[in-house]
């Protein structure tokens, strides 16, 4: 299944029921009197976010959503029902815009939120709402009001514990496929990864994080070069990036790194303030295994948590995990300190 992160729909809340115009006829009751009872609410478009869903994609097929209208009244002043709200359920990670101005309406964080995107319209009063002592037959009840409707863009941005960045082909896939139980698309072209991969990596018994394999990064990727606005529109929420750089290159991974944060900067400066780690991978490729010292000292002097990992072999996975799941707990941990 195709990985779909935006989309623009259409929401229109039910209509409410008219007023019913009506007038008692029982037959012991002298002149009767009107008695139109009122038209029901229409239902309202609720979105409501869900954990089950991981993409937009059902979206593609559904573009208008519409809520039922309440029934009409009637007679012995009798109110119609109410119209059933429609349900429409957005995977966690869900941010609701106005396509026009590109207002954030409802960001989705957490499993079971609800937002009211189209409220239904109210019912029409009955005739029965209208009688004076100068009026007492009225031949008229109100309208049912019409539902909002409205158009929305969704734009789904993961939420991952630790999002993998790097330029393509240094291997994010293939460590994301050791990491966890994901099964990234993997070969030897720029952009294998099309969309964001997530998978689960387990620390212990009961213990786990979510990590995101982000399509690959270009220099541009700001302006919407290659695949970078799919890369950067996800890794906005990550609480760990990786960058993940290739070893084999030496020196010229400095320069790798420095070409992904610049467009992390010009995507978003706070980015760069994130808790950063660095793993070198494709170690296996290097033979004499002192030659990754310096690069490892210089990358631990600008301030970065080093991991020397090969997502081929397997080599020093153990502690990457064991080191980003550290991170995270501190991160808990500040984050709790500073709650209290």
């Amino acid at each position: 299944m195709r990985f779909v992160d935006q989309v623009k729909i259409k929401v229109k809340a039910g209509r409410g029921g008219n007023g019913c115009v009506s007038f008692r006829r029982e037959k012991y009751v002298p002149k009767g009197g009107p008695d139109g009872g009122d038209g029901g609410r229409g239902g309202d478009v609720i979105l409501v976010a869900t954990d089950q869903l991981h993409t937009l994609y059902d979206f593609r097929h559904r573009a208008v959503f519409k809520a039922h209208p309440g029934q009409h009244g009637r007679g012995k002043k009798q109110t119609g029902a109410d119209g059933e709200d429609l349900i429409v359920y957005v995977p966690v990670g869900t941010v609701v815009k106005d396509p026009e101005t590109g207002a954030v309406l409802k960001d989705f964080t957490r499993p079971g939120e609800r937002w009211v995107a189209a409220r239904g319209g109210r019912g029409g009063r009955g005739n029965a709402h209208f009688a004076t002592p100068t009026r007492q037959a009225p031949r008229f009840a109100e309208p049912g009001q019409p539902g909002e409707e409205r158009e929305l863009l969704l734009e789904l941005k993961l939420i991952a514990d630790v999002g993998l960045v790097g330029l393509p082909n240094v291997g994010k896939s293939s460590l994301l496929a050791r990491l966890s139980a994901a099964r990234p698309k993997i070969a030897d072209y720029p952009f294998t990864t099309l969309h964001p991969v997530l998978g689960v990596v387990s620390v212990g018994e009961g213990e786990s994080f979510v990590i995101a394999d982000i399509p690959g990064l270009i220099e541009g990727a700001h302006q919407g070069v290659g695949l970078g606005l799919d890369f950067l529109r996800h890794i906005e929420r990550t609480k760990i990036i990786l960058h993940v750089l290739d070893a084999s290159r030496g020196k010229e991974a400095l320069t790798d790194l420095e070409v992904v944060k610049k467009e992390l900067a010009s995507y978003e400066m706070e980015l760069l303030q994130r808790p950063q780690a660095i793993a070198l991978n494709k170690i296996d490729l290097i033979y004499d295994r002192s030659e990754l010292q310096p690069l490892k000292e210089t990358l631990e002097d600008k301030g970065y948590r080093v991991f020397l990992v090969s997502a081929v072999t397997g080599e020093g996975l153990a502690n990457l995990t064991s080191g980003l799941y550290q991170m995270l707990r501190e991160i808990q941990d500040h984050g709790q300190r500073g709650e209290t």
